[in-house]
């Protein structure tokens, strides 16, 4: 279940340095030398503390292994590391930027079953031409509770995965519900690895910080939805063959 936080701690550059690290009301950020990387912070703090000391000045790869601490502050913290490096402007010089995401992909899935695992921002364009299911920690008004997902993944031609599953350890479970279907991981909170290809996930869906200081102030000062608007340029990344 460790494999795929080994494989995206063992992506991270060796020589990489931790310049700062913040965490912020919704958004935790990471800058090393490299650049810097977003991941959303976790209100659930989960078990007690496993590290101690200050990480600034040590190296990206040791604090990204703080991804694998079931202290989840911790672990947005060793993930939002992990996209300082794997989501560097240098790893994506060329990338176009992404339009309207759930736009093609309801064009693409139109009357197919998709599942979302979290309440993303503009689900209704699916639920308008897709046969939507939302699953959510903490669900609204038609949406089913997380633990759904051991009975509806499996029938789902799509399932959406929000990033922050890498956080609170889900992700190896659900990639394994949803064998069969085609798989988005996204958020600003992805990293923009490879490694994700060869788990069955066929799309990632994550963001390039290009403008660090704006980034690090609108998270500084506990803007929700400042990372998706300033600084960043969204990016996705495809596995061959994927229909996502």
């Amino acid at each position: 279940m460790w494999r795929v936080f080994d494989e995206l701690i063992d992506a991270v550059p060796a020589g990489a340095r931790v310049e700062d690290l913040l965490v912020g009301r919704y958004w935790t950020a990471v800058r090393s030398s490299l650049g810097v990387g977003l991941a959303m912070t976790q209100r659930e703090a989960g078990a007690a503390r496993a590290y101690s000391g200050d990480p600034v000045g040590g190296a990206v790869r040791d604090l990204a292994r703080w991804i694998k601490s079931w202290n989840f502050v911790e672990a947005a913290i060793g993930l939002a590391a992990i996209n300082s490096a794997l989501n560097a402007p240098s790893a994506h010089p060329a990338a176009a930027p992404v339009g309207d995401s759930f736009a093609r992909v309801a064009a693409a899935f139109a009357g197919r079953k998709v599942a979302t695992i979290g309440h993303f921002r503009g689900t209704e364009r699916l639920a308008e031409a897709c046969e939507l299911t939302v699953i959510e920690r903490r669900p609204g008004p038609g949406d089913l509770p997380d633990s759904a997902c051991e009975y509806v993944l499996s029938g789902q031609d799509l399932v959406i995965v929000t990033a922050t599953t890498l956080i609170n350890k889900t992700l190896p479970r659900l990639l394994q519900l949803a064998r069969g279907a085609e798989v988005m991981v996204c958020g600003p909170s992805a990293p923009l690895s490879p490694v994700l290809f060869g788990h069955g996930v066929g799309t990632v869906g994550g963001v390039v910080v290009e403008d660090p200081a704006r980034v690090w102030r609108t998270t500084q000062a506990g803007l929700e939805r400042g990372v998706h608007r300033w600084g960043v340029r969204t990016v996705e990344i495809f596995a061959p063959g994927a229909a996502a």
